[in-house]
């Protein structure tokens, strides 16, 4: 199966290798569309020594690539989701790879959304109305986000989910 993963900014981006890690080793192939904020998280490197391929983070180092990975991919998952990248989607905007590269995914080709954020961005009104946009689109799969203590020390929802069981979702998909 070729997964593409959209990893965005947060500190859950360090989950994301050990999805990388997992679905390698389940024998598939994995393409890393990284935002410039996750490269704060986890460098590009970290995923290339992983995947074996190069990290895709500039549209403009090939002006078509963002419709050609969209079309390679039979899933596509975005872990960790980023409350930033949440509100782009759910408003169509497209001003970094990633967001370019999920305007550009064929209508057959299944998107699983990962959010991972601090329990009061995840419960914001505004979040929450982005969420219940994107659900109305039924355009893409939910793994929501988990109870547990955070990064920051809070209690609450907002865990990325357990990269076990975002792959066991992703491979449900196809």
């Amino acid at each position: 199966m070729n997964i593409l993963l959209g990893v965005t900014g947060g500190i859950a981006a360090y989950k994301s290798c050990e999805f990388c890690s997992l679905a390698i080793k389940a024998g598939h192939q994995i393409q890393v569309v990284q935002t410039q904020n996750a490269s704060r998280f986890v460098g590009a490197i970290t995923f290339e020594g992983l995947t074996g391929r190069t990290v895709l983070n500039n549209t403009f180092d090939a002006a078509m690539d963002h419709i050609q990975w969209a079309k390679w991919a039979d899933v596509i998952v975005v872990a960790p989701l980023s409350a930033n990248t949440l509100a782009k989607i759910a408003h169509g905007l497209c001003d970094d790879l990633l967001s370019t590269t999920l305007c550009a995914t064929p209508k057959q080709t299944p998107v699983l959304l990962c959010p991972a954020m601090n329990t009061h961005m995840w419960m914001h009104p505004l979040t929450q109305r982005n969420v219940e946009i994107l659900t109305a689109t039924n355009r893409f799969d939910w793994q929501m986000p988990v109870e547990k203590r955070l990064a920051c020390g809070d209690v609450g929802v907002g865990g990325l989910a357990d990269p076990v069981v975002i792959l066991q979702h992703c491979e449900s998909l196809c």
